[in-house]
């Protein structure tokens, strides 16, 4: 490409509204503009980024045998009622009627419609195994849409499902698109880990999300670098606490507490550990009041608690509530509990605590797990850094990441809810085994930029470089420049080279600034060394700047570029 006559704008200032770097740089380099919240235009240069992310994918999944195919965004309502998820998505679904009065959505996944699909094939164990993938456009309604291209209402998605007879069967192919992505997101160049995630309103046996690596990252990963423990905070665990089988001890007593209601205030006013206290949390499950003990220095994870009590609900209380249930907010505790109470289990290592004693201004002292009301005991608090390993009791730690790419092992659920069987060796009707592979393209170019760039601009690796090479003319004036300029362009062309031409009639440093902002890899300079025909070559993954001779550029520029591929595929 030649930048004179083509559509490239750059922007100096930093965005006021784009709170990511990689929000900032790509608006600040033209690749994404915002049209509203949450949504945005892929202008030439993020498109042709995106279209480069999308190879990679389409390359792997083709490798892995899935068939590419297209679903509509605009689907039925009815779809999504069949599988049981319409009240799932709630208001986070784009929902309105037709000209007909029927009711549609715009497609936030499209688990449903593969389903239906593989219903026209999939008839026999002979049909079976299948796997389909497509590039498709989501809606979601985010109620908060930010961090630029990661949080949007409207995205692209390359997700794919995969259908077998049995759960070895289900196993390969898992195992399949796990080796699919793990070469794509080297190949894109990120830095992630695989953890272990919630299921969601997806549903099924099993999932896990690859994380890429960064301080904006909205997902709190926990893992061990001692072992390959490594899970999202939401659903991830400790060593288990020591059990103390609880003993008679002092008879608990009431304590005068003014004006204490959170553990800090009684932390200082007792000097006390937080660890040592017990808090009791109000959650409304399912439109029923549940009361939550967990440990002082714990916060309570809704993921665990909608897991252990199978909701589709968990939210805290409302202060109307409390009021409405005859619950002293801040002083509620497990003694004399006046709804049903689950019991996080490292509470189970205490013998003596203070907890809230159900009256305002008032809590218990020397308190003892027998002196509890009926309860049930699970793991339902958030793990914290330098908690041990559930596996090998190492130190734990805990990184920020975006969530680029999730596997999940469906199972049947879908299969079930739409209908979808087969018939086996013995002529006996069996569920389809389903599982169901996504990767956000806009959050992987994200990803890799909040991971590759410097105070100037974005450091693409190779494989998603919107330019391999760019060609820099410090002065359009000099004729001889240009036409040496345009003969290394066409040449690098007949090699396949990626390759711009900044033919602009610009400041030499206005050049010099949008090629590092928008990240091009190696950037060739025609200057004052033309006259002992040679160029300056700026290789911007080490920084480094070597004078060129020309008959030597476009074999130095293949091989320069050959090995930072092998370097990423290693």
């Amino acid at each position: 490409m030649k930048l004179k006559n083509s559509y490239f704008v750059t922007y100096k200032e930093n965005v006021k509204d784009e709170e990511a770097i990689s929000g900032n740089l790509l608006v600040r380099g033209g690749f994404i503009k915002k049209n509203s919240a949450g949504v945005y235009m892929y202008l030439p240069l993020g498109f042709k980024v995106l279209k480069k992310i999308e190879a990679i994918v389409r390359d792997e999944m083709n490798a892995a045998a899935s068939q590419e195919v297209l679903m509509p965004s605009l689907i039925p309502e009815d779809v999504y009622i069949a599988s049981g998820r319409r009240h799932l998505f709630g208001s986070s679904m784009f929902a309105f009627k037709d000209r007909f009065d029927r009711s549609v959505v715009l497609g936030p996944t499209h688990e449903e419609l593969f389903a239906v699909a593989a219903s026209a094939h999939i008839k026999s164990y002979k049909n079976l195994p299948l796997s389909l993938y497509q590039f498709q456009t989501k809606f979601r309604d985010e109620p908060r849409p930010r961090f630029g291209v990661i949080r949007v209402r409207e995205f692209i998605m390359k997700d794919a499902y995969t259908f077998d007879k049995d759960l070895d069967g289900l196993q390969k192919n898992y195992d399949a698109m796990v080796k699919a992505y793990i070469q794509s997101f080297d190949k894109m160049g990120l830095h992630y880990r695989i953890v272990k995630a919630d299921t969601g309103v997806m549903g099924g046996l099993l999932s896990e999300e690859f994380q890429a690596i960064t301080d904006i990252g909205e997902d709190t990963i926990v893992f061990c670098q001692s072992c390959d423990y490594s899970a999202n905070l939401e659903i991830a665990k400790r060593q288990p606490s020591e059990f103390v089988s609880p003993a008679p001890a002092k008879q608990y007593s009431k304590l005068h507490t003014p004006n204490l209601k959170t553990i800090e205030q009684l932390c200082n006013a007792y000097n006390l550990e937080p660890k040592s206290l017990v808090k009791t949390l109000v959650y409304m499950i399912d439109e029923k009041l549940v009361a939550v003990s967990v440990c002082g220095h714990r916060e309570v994870s809704s993921v665990k608690l909608q897991k252990y009590f199978n909701a589709s609900s968990v939210e805290l209380a409302t202060p109307a509530q409390l009021v409405e249930a005859n619950i002293q907010m801040g002083y509620i505790g497990p003694v004399d509990c006046p709804i049903p109470l689950l019991v996080d289990e490292e509470v189970l290592s205490l013998t003596s605590m203070m907890t809230g004693a159900n009256e305002v201004d008032m809590h218990f002292v020397n308190v003892s797990l027998l002196d509890f009301s009926q309860h049930d005991i699970a793991d339902v608090s958030m793990v914290h850094k330098h908690d041990g390993c559930p596996v090998c009791h190492a130190p734990l730690d805990i990184q920020k990441g975006i969530e680029v790419g999730n596997t999940f092992k469906l199972g049947d659920k879908y299969s079930k809810a739409m209908n979808l069987y087969y018939s086996d060796e013995t002529n006996s009707l069996k569920p389809v085994i389903m599982g169901s592979y996504g990767i956000g393209l806009g959050r992987c170019m994200a990803a890799i930029v909040e991971q590759h760039h410097r105070e100037k601009g974005i450091v693409w690796p190779i494989h998603v470089a919107p330019y391999e090479v760019g060609l820099l003319v410090v002065s359009t004036k000099d004729e001889y420049a240009m036409l040496k300029a345009n003969e290394v362009y066409e040449s690098l062309q007949a090699n396949k080279v990626d390759v711009v031409l900044d033919d602009r009639d610009e400041r030499v440093g206005v050049k010099f600034n949008d090629a590092e902002l928008i990240g091009i890899p190696f950037q060739v300079v025609f200057g004052k060394a033309l006259t002992h025909n040679q160029v300056e070559l700026k290789n911007m993954y080490d920084q480094s700047t070597t004078l060129v001779d020309l008959n030597d550029l476009t074999n130095t520029l293949t091989q320069l570029i050959k090995q930072q591929k092998e370097n990423i595929h290693g």
